[in-house]
């Protein structure tokens, strides 16, 4: 059934029998539609709206119908559901009142809201990670569960199933993607800078994450941002933002040689680190082709190729869709082509696995390999558990199964597509194209009153959820934090707010609900203030967790 908007704004009626106004006319329409998927009884049809619409004015027609968005069914059945919204008014958003003092209590930090005496947060978006709606299977698998300390019969499986889907040898287990970060960062730049005392040692990216950036730093390497140009503007258009600009890489790459030689240059790259969907650019893939011309140029030079596999599957999707050649290819199978052509990977699998905590390091080096374990024992745990309990490898090991189901990730890439085409057909700025698990809005055009130092995104993130119980989260000036020698601000060129969803948890009418009330508050964006620091930890590599701020006016929304 195809479904539109009725513009009622934009009609305009002659005056009717009995001095019926125009104006009553339009509200009489308005009561007839509203909450409704059809107009008046069910005898009538639509001869009622037909009736009323023949009263329109005979000046200029405007547009009046609008194609609405499809959003997709849900490939699942809702088994269990978390009670929200006790105490809150009949709607289950809390009052605003309560939103205000929690937002000033966090700082106007969206991290630090608290629900500790009550809900304050009706719609969460602040993130995808760990927030997924587990299966049946899932839950069922966790009852296998072992916890032996050692030899864990539970490693196997989720080894299995690593090794099966993505072609990776050797698997190491973690608590989570940045304990693979840890490890890998400290596995491959320490020994070099041993061999090369006082020489720069570079890890390129495209773009930068910020727990990766901090593991590469402090492990001593120099991060370089080697993504396309396209990826830093939020309103260019390319199907595959998060490529890698072989021309930038191949500068690198010149670079080290003309200042160490033909065999030592090289050895300056400690390796390549290619993202999925790149979460700072707003969740922008990368092509295939791109990896297979990465690898090819990796390969030559003895340059090891990992991956930041955290949103590979979401990737893969785009891959199916948008490169020529794969639309018949199965998401798996195009999964196993990447993990072909790489080195191994970093994994948070609390993202596309579908589970609430977990994640691991794969290498196809056996001897790497080795000391990741001897790391993992100092700082996570034994090699057969890492930092996971059993019942959470089993779950994981169910989950990465599931995670390459071509109707679930269809599913799940097609609901964000729809929230994103909500807030763009009402003129809300959004990093094009849409990716796959976040909506991203440009800050600096939603609030172009606010200059960038006035931290404009967590203003914004700060208002949504003050507007609405809705939490986002900022990616911007806060999260880029501060040059660690002169202690500047980092400047990116992208400010964005991320709407991000988690998987298996909303349904229609909460995006619904998300796009009207951003659409009101872009309506009033002027009344926003900017923000200042009130403190900020002294570190300050991921003070966006932790950092709190104040508006510069007397109130966030005036």
């Amino acid at each position: 059934m195809m479904k539109v908007d009725l513009e009622l704004q934009n009609i305009r009626f002659r005056a009717g029998e009995n001095n019926f106004s125009p104006a009553q006319q339009l509200g009489v329409l308005a009561k007839r539609l509203a909450g409704c998927n059809r107009v008046g009884r069910e005898s009538e049809s639509l001869k009622e709206l037909e009736r009323l619409l023949a009263l329109r004015d005979g000046g200029p027609a405007p547009e009046l119908l609008r194609l609405l968005p499809r959003h997709p069914m849900e490939p699942y059945r809702i088994k269990s559901v978390e009670l929200r919204g006790q105490g809150c008014p009949p709607e289950g958003c809390p009052p605003y009142d309560r939103r205000l003092q929690a937002l000033e209590e966090a700082g106007y930090n969206t991290f630090l809201l608290k629900e500790d005496k009550g809900v304050v947060i009706l719609i969460d978006l602040l993130t995808d990670s760990g927030t997924s709606a587990m299966s049946d299977l899932q839950w069922s698998a966790m009852l296998r569960g072992n916890e032996d300390y050692a030899g864990s019969r539970s490693y196997y499986p989720l080894e299995k199933a690593i090794q099966e889907v993505y072609g990776w040898k050797e698997v190491v287990p973690t608590h989570q993607g940045r304990g693979a970060e840890h490890i890998v960062s400290t596995i491959f730049i320490k020994p070099l800078l041993e061999q090369y005392p006082g020489d720069p040692v570079y890890v390129p990216k495209n773009m930068y994450f910020t727990t990766t950036k901090v593991h590469i730093l402090r492990a001593g390497g120099v991060f370089k941002d080697v993504i396309i140009d396209e990826a830093h503007n939020p309103t260019a258009w390319h199907p595959f933002k998060g490529n890698i600009d072989l021309g930038k890489f191949r500068r690198l790459i010149d670079d080290c040689i003309a200042r160490w030689g033909s065999v030592h240059g090289p050895r300056h790259i400690a390796y390549v680190h290619l993202e999925g969907c790149v979460n700072m650019a707003g969740g922008q893939p990368f092509s295939l082709e791109n990896l297979r011309e990465l690898r090819s140029l990796t390969s030559r030079y003895g340059i090891p190729l990992l991956l930041d596999a955290t949103r590979l599957v979401e990737n893969a999707y785009f891959i199916q869709q948008r490169e020529a050649g794969y639309r018949e290819r199965t998401v798996a199978e195009i999964v196993r082509e990447i993990g072909d052509l790489t080195d191994g990977c970093t994994m948070s699998s609390k993202k596309d696995h579908l589970v609430n905590i977990g994640g691991f390091l794969a290498l196809n080096d056996g001897e790497k390999a080795a000391r990741a374990r001897e790391m993992l024992v100092d700082f996570e745990g034994f090699p057969t558990y890492g930092g996971m309990a059993g019942y959470s490898m089993e779950a994981l090991a169910q989950g990465i199964r599931e995670s390459i189901d071509d109707n679930w990730i269809a599913y799940r890439i097609g609901q964000t597509q729809y929230l994103g085409e909500l807030l763009r057909n009402a003129g809300i700025p959004t990093v094009t194209p849409v990716g796959g698990h976040a909506v991203f809005i440009d800050a600096k055009a939603f609030l172009p009153h606010l200059p960038q130092e006035q931290f404009p995104a967590q203003a914004l993130a700060s208002a949504i959820y003050l507007h609405s119980a809705v939490r986002t989260m900022e990616r911007g000036i806060v999260s880029a934090g501060r040059d660690g020698h002169t202690g500047k601000q980092n400047v990116p060129e992208l400010e964005l707010v991320r709407l991000t969803i988690p998987r298996r948890v909303y349904t229609q009418s909460h995006m619904d609900y998300v796009a009207d009330k951003i659409i009101e508050l872009h309506q009033m964006r002027e009344r926003i203030s900017g923000l200042q620091i009130a403190w900020e930890p002294a570190a300050g590599s991921l003070r966006f967790f932790l950092m709190r701020f104040k508006p510069l006016a007397d109130n966030l929304i005036s």
